[in-house]
Order: C-alpha cells, then sequence, then structure tokens
C-alpha cells in the first residue's frame, strides 16, 4: 500500500514540472475504459465497456441523436401501419461491410436479409444474447422478422409496443454479415466486422483495443484516424495520465479526485482550465439498492415495507451528493424514473424526502421502537461503490438499523443479482433507450433478471405496465408511467439514492464531445486540433 501511495505522488511530481506541449503525430482518440471489453459481438453489448466500442464498428437500422431523438441509421426511412403491429424499414444501398477475409472480394453491401439474419440471432436461445428480453414477448413468435427485397426490411409484433424504434437504436440490434459468423464462429466476438465508422485493427487482451478510420464510411469518415482505448482499471492512474497529456478522455467522476477538480457546485477549478474541459449533461441513469424479498430471510427486516420506507426516508441524499460527487446528480426525491426524461415529474410522483422522524416513527409503526429487535443486514457492492453504501450504513445506523458493507468483485454481484441469491444490493440502471419503458421494465414481474433483479411483482404494475406499452397518447401514457411509479415509491422494492448526471473529462484540444442522456461516446463527430 505505501508503495502504492509513492507512486500516486511520484506521477504528481512528474505532472506538475511537466510543461512542454506535446505535438501528435496522428488524430487518434485515446480514452480509457476501467472495465476490460468483454467482447466485441453486438449480440454481447450489455455494458458500457462493450457498448462504447460496438458503436464505433457497428450500425443499426436507426440511432440516436444527441437530443435522443430516433434518427435514420442504415434505414432512411420508415413507416408503422396503422395497428402498430408492423414497422416497415427501406434501407440505403450505399453501406458496405468492412473488408475482411471472410468475404470474397472487399466489403459487401449490407441487404435486407442481413438484418433478418442479425435480429433473429440476437434471440436464438443457443446464442445466449443477454440482449434476447429485448423482443420477448413482443416480436410475432411465427414470423418476426422479414426481407422483403434488398431494401425493405419488415419487423412483426404481436401486440403494439409503443417504445420498439428506441429499443432498435440499441447496440444490440447492430447489422452482422452471416460470411464473418460461418467464418470465424465463436472468434467473432474477438474479429469484428461492422459497417461503422471505425475498423478493426488490434485487441490486446487487458491491455488496448486499437481501431483505424473507415475512410468508406456511408455518412462520411471521421476526423479522426483511429481510437485506442486503454483498460486502466486504477481511475486514479487513468485521470493523472489525462492530466499529463497520455490520454484524451476519462468518463464519470473519480472521488479521490472531485476536491482536486471539481468545486461544491460540481464546475471544473479555475486552475485546471488549462489542462482539462468538463462535459455535463443529465444521464438516464437511476442510482438505488435493490431489494429481493426472495432472496430474504424470513426473519428479514427488509421483507417488512413499512421499515423499507423508514430506511428511504432516513437517507439525507442532498448531503451525499454534496459530501461525495460534488453535487453531481440530484436526489432522487420521486420515483425511480429519472431526470432527462420527459414523463419525468415529481409532482405526479412524490418520492422520499430525508425525515428521521417519520423514519423513526414507521419503525415504531413495524414493530421495532428505536431500531430495537430489528436483525443487522448485509448491503452487497463493489469498491467503486463503497464510498456510498458506507455513507447510507451510516445513515441507517442513526434509526437503528445495523448496516454491514460486503464487498465483491462486480462480476461476482451481477451474477449475484442475476442468479436472485443477493438480499440487498447496490446497483444502477441505465436506460437502455429514451423511454421510461426502459426503467419501468425492471419491476414487471413476468420480466426474468435481468431486467426484474429485485423480482418485484404487483398485478397493478403489471396491468399499468401492459396498458402503457400500447397507449399510443403521449399524455395517457405518462399518466401510466407516474401510476407504476407511485406504486414503486410506495412499495419500496429499492432504496432510491439519486439520479446520475454524465461528467466527461477530456483535453483542451479534444472539440465536439458530444452531451447525450445516454452517455454515448460518438466519436466519429469528435475533432482533434494537434
Amino acid at each position: 500500500m505505501f508503495k502504492y501511495y509513492i507512486l500516486i505522488v511520484f506521477y504528481v511530481i512528474l505532472l506538475s514540472s511537466c510543461g512542454t506541449e506535446k505535438v501528435r503525430e496522428h488524430k487518434v482518440l485515446r480514452y480509457n475504459q476501467p472495465n476490460h471489453i468483454t467482447s466485441l459481438d453486438p449480440a454481447f453489448a450489455k455494458s458500457q465497456n462493450n457498448i462504447w466500442s460496438v458503436l464505433h464498428l457497428f450500425d443499426g437500422l436507426v440511432e440516436l441523436d444527441d437530443s435522443l431523438n430516433v434518427s435514420p441509421a442504415i434505414a432512411k426511412r420508415w413507416i408503422i401501419s396503422e395497428d402498430g403491429l408492423d414497422y416497415t424499414f427501406h434501407l440505403r444501398d450505399d453501406v458496405f461491410f468492412h473488408e475482411n477475409k471472410c468475404f470474397k472480394e472487399g466489403g459487401r453491401k449490407v441487404i435486407a436479409a442481413d438484418f433478418e439474419y442479425s435480429l433473429n440471432r440476437l434471440i436464438d436461445s443457443k446464442i445466449s444474447s443477454p440482449g434476447s428480453w429485448l423482443f420477448m414477448d413482443k416480436v410475432d413468435p411465427i414470423h418476426p422478422f422479414e426481407a422483403l427485397d434488398d431494401t425493405t426490411f419488415v419487423l412483426h409484433l404481436k401486440q403494439p409496443f409503443i417504445p420498439m424504434l428506441g429499443i432498435l437504436t440499441m447496440q444490440y440490434c447492430a447489422v452482422v454479415p452471416h460470411e464473418c459468423l460461418d467464418y470465424y464462429g465463436s472468434e467473432f466476438a474477438q474479429n469484428p466486422v461492422g459497417t461503422g465508422a471505425f475498423k478493426f485493427k488490434k485487441w490486446i487482451a487487458n491491455q488496448a483495443l486499437f481501431l483505424n478510420r473507415n475512410d468508406q464510411y456511408f455518412k462520411g469518415p471521421s476526423d479522426l484516424d483511429g481510437i485506442k482505448t486503454s483498460f486502466m482499471a486504477d481511475k486514479k492512474i487513468a485521470m493523472l495520465e489525462l492530466l499529463n497529456g497520455n490520454i484524451d478522455f476519462v468518463n464519470g467522476l473519480e472521488s479521490a479526485f472531485i476536491n482536486e477538480l471539481l468545486d461544491k457546485e460540481g464546475e471544473l477549478l479555475e486552475a485546471k482550465k488549462d489542462k482539462l474541459r468538463l462535459s455535463k449533461s443529465p444521464y438516464l441513469n437511476s442510482e438505488y439498492l435493490g431489494i429481493n424479498l426472495n432472496a430474504c430471510p424470513p426473519d428479514s427486516p427488509l421483507r417488512i415495507k413499512k421499515v423499507r420506507q423508514a430506511m428511504n426516508y432516513a437517507i439525507d441524499r442532498n448531503l451525499m451528493l454534496v459530501a461525495l460527487r460534488n453535487n453531481v446528480g440530484r436526489a432522487a426525491n420521486s420515483g425511480f424514473v429519472p431526470t432527462g426524461l420527459p414523463s419525468h415529474n415529481q409532482k405526479a410522483v412524490p418520492g422520499y424526502s430525508y425525515d428521521l422522524l417519520k423514519a423513526k416513527a414507521l419503525l415504531n409503526e413495524a414493530g421495532y421502537p428505536d431500531g430495537k429487535g430489528l436483525q443487522p443486514i448485509a448491503l452487497y457492492t463493489n469498491k467503486d461503490y463503497l464510498d456510498i453504501t458506507t455513507f447510507v450504513a451510516r445513515q441507517l445506523q442513526k434509526i437503528g438499523l445495523e448496516t454491514t458493507i460486503e464487498v465483491l468483485e462486480s462480476a461476482i454481484l451481477r451474477d449475484g443479482m442475476r442468479k436472485g441469491n443477493i438480499p440487498f444490493f447496490r446497483a444502477s440502471w441505465i436506460a437502455d433507450y429514451p423511454d421510461a419503458e426502459s426503467f419501468l421494465c425492471m419491476y414487471y414481474s413476468k420480466n426474468p433478471a435481468p431486467p426484474n433483479y429485485t423480482r418485484f411483482t404487483n398485478s397493478d404494475f403489471d396491468e399499468l405496465y401492459e396498458s402503457a406499452i400500447q397507449e399510443s397518447d403521449l399524455k395517457k401514457r405518462y399518466e401510466l408511467y407516474h401510476a407504476m411509479d407511485r406504486i414503486l415509491v410506495e412499495e419500496a422494492p429499492v432504496i432510491f439514492l439519486f439520479y446520475d448526471e454524465a461528467s466527461r473529462f477530456h483535453s483542451p484540444d479534444l472539440y465536439n464531445v458530444s452531451e447525450n442522456g445516454l452517455n454515448l461516446l460518438k466519436a466519429w463527430q469528435l475533432e482533434i486540433d494537434n
């Protein structure tokens, strides 16, 4: 541990003594991803580490602009039938897959049959894609996807599902060529071939991923020559590398650096503006503590609704944001649907505020005056959120609820959440597409885990959900969303923490950094002044 801190001090001294500007030979975006990429196959684009790289390599029918509007991509236009069951897409005829030895000559043109193949593959049980749930119980079970000709593709639903266009913007739904799957087989995940603005060059496991510009990109070639993604797990070292000019972009806050970079209002300190730029925007991400009642022991206090409500009242979310995040983010004082979505409405969905008296009164009503008789509970987290879970544990201690913190590796924690054997866990849910349904689907009882990690079951909620996904009237659909969110506040299957805000730190010579609610890095539109 002592050597580790010596290393940090060495970096700081090196940084402070470095006064000469570095000149780039190439316009290569260098960014760090603290979590290793596990697959470059779109069918496994589950988490940000995979999603960003897949976004650079592949395209789908449609995409999201920075205002989260669905926009054309490979599909230049589309028509939805009056009954809401058929989505007909008319494709561009100038989109080509990257050149690769799996093709006989060069890169083949994309046709509608490629989307039929790619989306059928996504729901193939043999593939076991984590994105298969996107179309579960939504598409026609007999003939879900159909290529009418080379430039006409049709998606058939078995019942209307209003958020479907948003779903199709997800990286899971990118087009892949069957020749490459046939050629590479299970190795396709390490040898991706797409249509994107960048082409695969080299992947050194746990070290770096290298991509080159695709000069034949259908939107026009990027200003960048390429991308180098590094995998420094230590976010402190990554931030020092950014300050020292060795990388260009770091996503997210690192608690050890917050006070060195930001003031208490979450703005970049004047002293850092010669080395850094900060880009912030609402992020469609709800941070929470999840409760899986099915995994709770019979005597667990988490089984009692008033105890769960008391826990929500016991958390001073505003203090948490000031103390740990320099006011980056917003306290989750409404339901689960975060700010940044047009359906978010705190007046329609009043949530929990900090109120110790109310928390203690609820415990008294539950039969635990001043917390007497409450069994201790274990809260599972990963090391990145140890500060937040420790804060929560100290807050709960004020109402007499003892909480122990159990730190797990991220992969083990997710696996336990998926299998349903962890009763109380820290988690976050990032929107897959810009609609409140992307959050509320987590509590629909017919959904597996993911997304229903809490195994929440409520017949009233289910009925509202089934109505909302078919409701085309926007005002009525939002009212249904609000009703569902109020049920979540009442039943408290989670402890609401905060609605996130994306913070992107980057070098001053990087321009056109996009600000979007899904925190997507759109590298092809970046420019570098070297």
